[in-house]
């Protein structure tokens, strides 16, 4: 099975001349199809979702939302195939721990591009093939599979060990490779990623409001419009947090209405 005749691709960069050199470079490959363009981490956010190209080349440094940023909206396992493009060389450390294809580091050959393409087309050759065989197994085993989410958490504060029932926390805030977990006036540290833990709770009790927030449906008080589509979250222990414009849809899809 062979790659993608017409290949969709999004660039993304908050400088014009380097979406448009990477535009250039893409036109001269014959499997390259449309091209789309963004110039900030929110549009590329909106562009994903709506269009659904099957390769970004993504600037990690962008006002308001990165890179990294527009990973955490989009959620890692709904990226299309992605290729960060950088100025730094300390960020393609942080380009592969995010779990990109590859990286470019301005300024970069034409040589080192077409290596990365390349890369990109056996990759998206590999996924339709595996794509395909998922397909099959599908239909082979269709039973539906069980959603497993935790009830409840194991911590370990204080030299205890304490068994935390996920309903009563009030929100949970993301603390390096660790998070806090804010239950009425208690913090808890638990190590765990945020987007992790958010793959475990129950969608229909937590929404992920921030790049580094999840909250509890339930312990929400009341929403203060701040700026520019941001609102402030008020939370019935009086605590706050931000619903950053790039998550208002997901709180928007969870409360069945525009805010």
């Amino acid at each position: 099975m062979s790659a993608p005749d017409s290949i969709l691709v999004l660039v993304v960069d908050d400088e014009a001349p380097a979406r448009q050199r990477l535009a250039d470079l893409l036109r001269k490959d014959a499997q390259i199809g449309a091209i789309l363009e963004a110039a900030d981490g929110i549009s590329a956010v909106e562009t994903i979702r709506s269009q659904r190209p099957e390769l970004v080349f993504l600037d990690v440094q962008m006002p308001e939302l990165d890179g990294l940023g527009v990973i955490d909206a989009v959620g890692a396992d709904q990226m299309p195939l992605t290729v960060f493009v950088t100025a730094y060389d300390q960020h393609a450390i942080r380009a592969f721990e995010a779990n990109a294809l590859d990286y470019l580091l301005k300024p970069f050959s034409d040589e080192r591009f077409e290596a990365a393409l390349a890369r990109a087309k056996t990759r998206l050759e590999e996924r339709s093939t595996s794509e395909f065989g998922r397909r099959i197994m599908k239909m082979a085993f269709s039973a539906p599979a069980t959603a497993r989410t935790w009830d409840r958490l194991v911590v370990k504060s204080g030299g205890n060990t304490r068994f935390i029932r996920v309903a009563e926390i009030d929100w949970i805030e993301a603390a390096g490779v660790y998070v806090n977990l804010h239950i009425g006036d208690q913090q808890l540290l638990y190590r765990a990623a945020l987007h992790e833990l958010a793959e475990r709770l129950d969608p229909r009790r937590f929404v992920r409001v921030h790049r580094s927030a999840i909250v509890n449906i339930e312990s929400i008080l009341q929403l203060e419009p701040v700026s520019h589509g941001e609102f402030d979250v008020v939370l019935k222990n009086g605590a706050r947090t931000r619903v950053s414009r790039s998550y208002r849809a997901q709180l928007e899809n969870r409360l069945g209405q525009p805010l």
